[in-house]
């Protein structure tokens, strides 16, 4: 007989939305260990910038995929994905419930619908166009992007120079749309079953959630944590290094941003951050949207969720979507 497919909990949502808090009361409440679902805290070390769940959480409430690898390396979607799924299903065997909690869409996507390798990298394809954008901008290689694959265009950021460069690169390589070539990820796995929830706050909580984060991370050490990362010969990958909070700070320790300028431009480009999470959450036709009010506790929020996944039985097959 064959078995059945995996079912897990998804709590996905912005920076600063509170999805963590959410995640630890709901592993409480439905017996669960958390799989994360970032790309910034699989890194050792960035704890502070990545707001890592405390100590204490981890260990009342077992953590996935936290610490995976050290800051000079490079990880993967990809990766991730392989080792979220062997998570789950040791989650699974042992009679609990996974919760993938997160605002990695692309990781949790990659998990769900799987990833389009297309054909390796091109060395001397990357270096021209990374040059190109150098000399002319990266808006200026997006717009060569909307030319040759509108819907690629519109999904991909302007200022996105790695996924700009890779769907030029697939483009120039094999004559076709990486849109095109992506198609056959549109619809979920069949051996998987998520239940994806999602935390929706008004924009004007979630700037101030914004806010007092940074300066709580700032007051808690966040330069210190950052020169100690920058000063190890092996320094950060570039992925590391380009972390909200950390590329900041790192230009302000090495004297191209003012001191006292530091926390406004983290607070500014988490809020930009943020608003392209929403826009890859809202692509997700899974997600279940869940409204926080600014004074609900994560209990009461998870309570709610844990109300939702016990009556999820009833509830129609969600559509596929990519």
């Amino acid at each position: 007989m064959t078995a059945a497919a995996p079912e897990f909990l998804v709590v996905l949502g912005q920076t600063a939305s509170g999805k963590e808090r959410v995640a630890l009361a709901l592993a409480r409440q439905l017996d669960g260990e958390i799989v994360s679902c970032d790309s910034m805290k699989v890194y050792r070390g960035m704890d502070i910038g990545t707001a890592k769940a405390a100590e204490a959480d981890r260990r009342s409430v077992p953590h996935h995929l936290l610490n995976v690898v050290d800051p000079w390396e490079r990880f993967s979607a990809a990766r991730w994905a392989q080792a979220a799924e062997a998570a789950v299903a040791d989650i699974v065997s042992r009679g609990r419930l996974p919760i993938v909690s997160g605002g990695t869409v692309l990781y949790l996507k990659a998990l769900v619908f799987g990833l389009f390798e297309g054909p390796g990298a091109d060395a001397a394809i990357r270096a021209r166009l990374a040059d190109e954008a150098d000399r002319h901008g990266t808006v200026a290689l997006h717009a060569r992007l909307a030319d040759v694959d509108p819907q690629a265009a519109r999904r991909i950021h302007p200022n996105d120079l790695r996924r700009i460069v890779r769907a030029l690169e697939v483009h120039e390589l094999t004559g076709q749309p990486i849109s095109t070539q992506q198609r056959q990820f549109d619809a979920p796995r069949p051996d998987l079953r998520p239940w994806v929830a999602a935390l929706r706050r008004t924009r004007d909580d979630l700037h101030r959630r914004i806010d007092d984060r940074v300066d709580r991370m700032i007051a808690h050490g966040l330069a210190d944590e950052v020169r100690r990362l920058t000063v190890d010969p092996r320094g950060m990958s570039s992925e590391a290094a380009a972390a909200v909070g950390y590329r900041e700070m790192i230009d302000c320790l090495q004297g191209r941003l003012p001191d006292g300028r530091v926390a406004d431009e983290i607070k500014k480009n988490t809020r930009l951050f943020a608003r392209r999470q929403m826009t890859h959450l809202r692509s997700l036709a899974l997600v279940r949207w869940i409204d926080v009010p600014p004074n609900e506790s994560p209990d009461r929020t998870a309570q709610r969720i844990a109300d939702l996944w016990r009556a999820r039985a009833a509830e129609p097959e969600a559509p596929a979507s990519g």
